[in-house]
């Protein structure tokens, strides 16, 4: 009889170690190691829950017609030339939600692996519920290893109208999940979640590094061979990171991720890995009672409504992908009361609000050293994007003074540590997206200027080259 093969791996990031240690050298964690069965003696690679007991019988009319064939043959699949693949145009499923859609890339693709993560209570099943549900014309098939059907329907009942091709299965155990999968015939299988589930060819419980391996191995052969695309939801760690292996993100095809705060009405649906699209696309959801609703027009939200001025706010343009968008920065400049200055950022890099601040102090001659700054991005939204700079410099420098800005007033331009506002890529959607919103005068890179048309954009430019005349057009010093 074949001998038992265990290995010891880490329950908060998935490093092994072939024998038990304290402290996880890769992540530093205190007594995560867990002994896991990874090869029972005796055990074939092709029985139990594996999806190759299943595979001859389904697919072949989803894509996977050459793999069945070749597997009935004994073949497998055949080397061929590169110059001799036909690289045709792949067909994306719409899946009815514009803001899922544009982080996918354009729709769902057939065959594909997502994985989606987010803390809990952000809206993870439902939005998922939200994509089986409006999929017209198409069977879904919807496993819930975590709710009752009980309580699925009653979300399914407040979200909208559930359609006849929509089928519910609560269950754990892969096995059964693929003979749902053969008598059913899914176009859409939604996976929620990949912790809850576990595979009888692995002694370890669910959950564990080896069964989300295993599993998440088995459902990636599923979706390739029969060209089926399969949404999986997974849990995060408490650093926000998806729990479980490492590997689990690179099995997958793209990994989205739902950010927001579950106590604020919007969130965020960011793309960390895309195989068949972009990653820097970004989707924006309103959360309500009868489920998520995607926005339009997120320059209308982020803004706030300001009847009148106020001190140490400052309106930004930034790129989201192909989108531009307009937000509201908000700082606060006080006398420091504790001794030691406090620097404070939500939404914003702190490093990078030091280094604006130090360019204010060397370059404008502004005492911030002995001053507290809190800086805060409106909405709940995280900006990386250099470009709203000059905006956080003007909320800076408007509550230094404690004079407000203008209201038609936006700001767009990268600041650099000797005090120069440099170019910005994508300048004129940027500049047309403040028009469109009512603003009058745009404050942009002077290298930016050129080949803009300010009477075609219907707004007035204001190119700026170093912070100091910043300072001067907004309040005449």
């Amino acid at each position: 009889m074949a001998k038992v093969k265990t290995a010891f791996f880490c329950q908060n990031c998935g490093a092994e170690s072939p024998k038990w240690v304290g402290r996880c050298p890769a992540c530093g964690e205190w007594n995560t190691y867990v002994e896991e069965v990874i090869e029972k003696g005796g055990a074939a690679s092709t029985g139990g829950g594996s999806w190759n007991a299943f595979a001859d019988e389904v697919g072949e009319g989803q894509g996977g017609l050459a793999t069945a064939k070749a597997r009935k043959s004994g073949g497998g699949a055949e080397a061929m030339p590169l110059a001799q693949v036909q690289a045709g145009q792949t067909r994306r499923m719409v899946s009815g939600d514009g803001e899922l859609d544009r982080v996918l890339g354009g729709g769902v693709v057939p065959g594909s692996l997502v994985l989606v993560g987010g803390e809990p209570g952000i809206g993870k099943s439902t939005l998922m519920l939200q994509l089986a549900l409006r999929l017209q014309g198409a069977t879904v098939l919807y496993v819930s290893g975590e709710e009752s059907a009980a309580q699925v329907r009653l979300r399914a009942d407040r979200i909208g109208r559930i359609p006849e091709d929509l089928l519910l299965l609560t269950e754990t155990a892969l096995t059964r999940i693929f003979k749902r999968i053969r008598q059913a015939k899914p176009a859409l299988l939604v996976i929620d979640s990949i912790q809850t589930l576990y595979t009888e060819l692995v002694d370890a419980p669910a959950g564990s590094v080896t069964q989300i391996k295993a599993c998440a191995g088995e459902l990636q052969r599923f979706a390739k061979e029969s060209g089926t695309p399969v949404f999986v939801i997974g849990h995060i760690n408490k650093e926000g990171a998806i729990a479980g292996p490492k590997v689990l993100e690179h099995m997958v095809d793209t990994v989205l991720q739902f950010e927001g705060d579950r106590h604020h009405l919007y969130r965020i649906l960011r793309t960390v890995k895309n195989r068949f699209g972009s990653t820097a696309e970004l989707g924006i959801y309103r959360m309500a009672q009868d489920g998520l609703h995607g926005v339009d027009n997120p320059s209308e939200l982020l803004l706030g409504q300001r009847d009148e001025p106020v001190s140490g706010v400052a309106v930004a343009c930034t790129v989201e992908g192909m989108r531009p968008m307009l937000v509201e920065t908000q700082a606060l400049v006080s006398p420091a009361v504790y001794g030691t200055p406090q620097r404070t950022a939500t939404g914003f890099d702190l490093r990078r609000l030091s280094m604006l601040l130090a360019v204010l102090e060397k370059r404008g001659g502004l005492a911030f050293g002995q001053r507290d700054v809190f800086l805060n991005i409106a909405g709940g939204l995280k900006v990386e994007d250099p470009a709203i700079d000059l905006g956080v410099v003007a909320a800076l420098l408007s509550s230094f003074e404690d004079l407000p800005l203008p209201l038609d007033v936006a700001f767009c331009g990268e600041v650099g540590l000797s005090g120069e506002v440099r170019a910005v890529p994508r300048i004129e959607q940027r500049a047309a997206e403040a028009a469109k919103l009512g603003y009058r005068r745009f404050f942009l890179p002077k290298h930016n200027v050129k080949g803009l048309n300010a009477k075609r954009l219907g707004i007035r430019l204001e190119p700026i080259d170093r912070v100091e005349l910043l300072y001067q057009n907004l309040f005449g010093g």
